[in-house]
């Protein structure tokens, strides 16, 4: 039986970040409480298809790279260089990087971090039969050809597009054949003149005999070039994570069991569901609020003496918060006060005091917000504003403890029939509502979930 090839990921991150707007490189920019590099490592080493990993850096910059590696233990990974002053010159490095043993290599740009894992694995299935493959979806804009005019640019020609595609990456080859192009291709005095834009383009002009596969990529595998993409790439993070893998109640009950987990308004509502789902899958719970045991978030003495008291603490949950309606022209200032005290200076004082512990068991805090935080909206000033400010201090602690292997999330559930809204809207059908048990179980998938930096939304009908 023939044995399968050995298979190479290749990630070109030899990019400046010039167009991006930052001084650094681009994928070492954090998107989603990672920065795009690790997002893209992960992928590629959590991979089956993929044996080994060079990353080609940025010069000056493969310390860095060294860093994310150890830290995040990415064991496939097996080099990291420095790239060329063009893509050509350092796919060129990287394919010299592999040696004289036949591969198959798959070259990615380092900074397409949204890349889906059915595609790679549909790059080596066609490698079964091609020897170089192209990803691509199709145009959904018409493409002109464009010649100079007496006053600017003029159409010369508008291709029909129904033959028509954008290329992306991965581009797929077997070794022998991509190197083979590349050393013609170098042996072109008017390549540099025009040099190819990637590397299939170099396989199609110096080995225009071999046919080059297309596989059907996504567009959600976008390219982080612009200011724009690094907003529009944190969105698309954030609508993978609504909907995060839901474990067995295997898994999670061998992810929960023995743990160490810590709830925050655990005396009703949600918090209470969290606590009961938590110790049935296995977990040694403790929970704690101003009804149970007179823990006030608020206050941040009488939570680090809550967390003191459990000794080794896994995960922290929070989901203490108030709700008070009302104009803020209007409102008291003890409104104010316990508002701003539950629902942001609470999360603050649970992150800062649980933080130490988290950090010894590189766990998880999960913080909970509202759909509300997406927009103020008139009598609900104080609510939406304390929520967003949630949002933010998620995706900021995520960054700031992602050196410290602690993972920060935000569940963001609609309205449930818990006491909190029923007070405020009154009782509404349970059918046009998420259930708390269901708000629950979704904020014990992200806990356990490898997931940062993520807001998660749970919308009726989740789990």
């Amino acid at each position: 039986m023939e044995s399968r090839l050995r298979s190479v990921g290749v990630l070109l991150a030899g990019g400046v970040g010039q167009r991006v707007g930052h001084s650094t490189p681009k994928q070492l920019i954090k998107i989603a409480g990672r920065t795009i590099l690790e997002h893209t490592l992960a992928l590629f080493d959590n991979a089956p298809e993929i044996d080994e990993i060079i990353v080609m850096m940025t010069p000056g910059f493969t310390r860095d790279v060294e860093e994310i590696v150890a830290r995040g233990g990415y064991g496939k990974v097996s080099q990291i260089l420095e790239g060329g002053a063009s893509r050509p010159e350092t796919t060129w490095r990287a394919l010299k990087a592999l040696g004289q043993q036949e591969c198959d290599v798959l070259l990615h740009d380092a900074v397409r971090p949204l890349l889906e894992p059915r595609i790679i694995t549909e790059c080596f299935e066609a490698l079964k039969v091609y020897s170089a493959v192209e990803v691509a979806i199709p145009s959904s804009d018409t493409l002109l050809v464009a010649m100079p005019g007496p006053r600017g640019e003029i159409v010369r020609d508008i291709p029909d597009r129904s033959m028509l595609r954008r290329g992306q990456t991965p581009q797929c080859f077997r070794l022998s054949v991509v190197r083979e192009a590349y050393e013609r291709a170098f042996a072109d005095p008017g390549f540099d003149r025009r040099p190819a834009t990637d590397d299939c383009g170099v396989v199609l002009r110096y080995l225009p005999e071999v046919p080059i596969a297309i596989v059907p990529g996504s567009e959600h595998n976008m390219k982080v070039t612009h200011p724009v993409d690094v907003a529009i790439a944190d969105k698309l993070f954030q609508l993978a994570a609504s909907s995060p893998p839901s474990p067995s109640p295997m898994a999670l009950r061998k992810a929960l069991a023995g743990r160490s987990v810590v709830v925050f308004g655990g005396g009703y509502g949600v918090g209470a569901d969290i606590v009961e789902l938590a110790a049935a899958h296995g977990a040694e719970v403790h929970s704690f609020s101003r009804t149970q045991n007179g823990v006030r978030v608020e206050d941040f003495d009488t939570v680090g003496k809550a967390l003191a008291q459990v000794g080794r603490v896994d995960y922290v949950v929070n989901t203490a918060g108030v709700l008070h309606m009302g104009k803020l022209a209007e409102v008291t200032d003890e409104t104010v006060a316990d508002t701003v005290g539950v629902n942001y200076l609470g999360p603050i004082n649970v992150a800062r005091a649980a933080f130490p512990y988290l950090r010894e068991s590189r766990g998880g805090l999960l913080l909970h917000t509202s759909g509300s935080y997406a927009r103020g909206r008139a009598d609900y000033s104080l609510y939406s504003s304390t929520k967003a400010a949630v949002v933010n201090l998620t995706q900021a602690l995520a960054d700031e403890w992602a050196a410290d292997g602690v993972r920060v999330n935000c569940v963001n559930p609609e309205p449930t029939g818990t006491p909190m809204p029923e007070r405020a809207f009154g009782e509404e059908p349970a059918h046009t509502l998420p259930s708390p048990h269901a708000v629950a179980r979704t904020s014990l998938d992200v806990l356990i979930s490898d997931l940062t930096g993520q807001v998660v939304d749970v919308r009726l009908g989740d789990a």
